[in-house]
Formats: C-alpha cells, sequence, structure tokens
C-alpha cells in the first residue's frame, strides 16, 4: 500500500534499524522503544492484521519468532520478554500492516504497564462462549 509506513520501510524509502530480513519478513527496532530493544517483526506483504494472514503467511511469519526473541533478549539483557499482537483499533492497532511487537522486560527501570485482570469464572457462560468460539472455527 502506498501510505503504509510498514510498507515504505520494506520499500526501503524510510530508514529502519534491521535486525533480521530475508525474503518473506522484516524485523527491525520500533522507533517508540517502549522499552530498551522494542522490536517489530512484520511480512513483507501487506496484510491488514493477523486475522487476514494466510495460514500459510502466519506459519512463515511466527517461524521466525522464537529465534528472533531469544536474540532480542539476550542482546539486551532483558530480564523476560512480552510477545504482542494488536488486531484492529480497539485492541491498540495504530498501524494497519500485519505485526508482532517483541518487548523486552526489566525489572529494575521498566515502566512499561501490561497486565491482566483476573475475575470470578462463570463457568455456564464460560461454557457457551467456547461452543459458539468453536462452532466458528469449525465454519
Amino acid at each position: 500500500m502506498d501510505d503504509c509506513i510498514f510498507c515504505k520501510i520494506i520499500a526501503g524509502d524510510i530508514p529502519s534499524s534491521k535486525i533480521y530480513e530475508d525474503d518473506e519478513v522484516l524485523a527491525f527496532l520500533d522507533i517508540s522503544q517502549a522499552t530498551k530493544g522494542h522490536t517489530l517483526l512484520i511480512p513483507k506483504e501487506h496484510v491488514r492484521n493477523t486475522l487476514d494472514l494466510s495460514e500459510q503467511k502466519a506459519a512463515t511469519l511466527f517461524s521466525r519468532l522464537p529465534k528472533l526473541a531469544r536474540a532480542v533478549k539476550t542482546a539486551t539483557q532483558a530480564d523476560g520478554l512480552n510477545i504482542v499482537n494488536n488486531n484492529e483499533e480497539a485492541a491498540g492497532q495504530t498501524v494497519f500492516h500485519a505485526h508482532i511487537h517483541l518487548l523486552p522486560r526489566y525489572l529494575d527501570g521498566d515502566e512499561l504497564d501490561i497486565h491482566f485482570v483476573s475475575h470470578a469464572p462463570d463457568f455456564e457462560a464460560l461454557g457457551q462462549l467456547a461452543q459458539r468460539i468453536a462452532k466458528e472455527v469449525e465454519a
């Protein structure tokens, strides 16, 4: 897409700090650096988000993830690493080209706040929701 910032990075029209590149994917440091070493992994083919990836494209993209995540964690000497993927605006997606965030985490000096809030389970509602989702998977 002509106005996609990630497509411009892939084309070399915008500079980036590349970490990894092959025929299918590109990984580079995010300019925002939410934490030191914040990396983005993207498919070279423009796809809106992970929801729109074919199984083959998803397999290709995600197959690069473990090695890249280990490299980022080791090189930054991080204590941990979040792997985050936002799909659509309601989930925090701001660039509409599929991408995965690798966020090194540090026990000392890390101000990034990512957490989940637990609730008391409603097992009947969970069972009904699971059935609806399972029907969609089968469709």
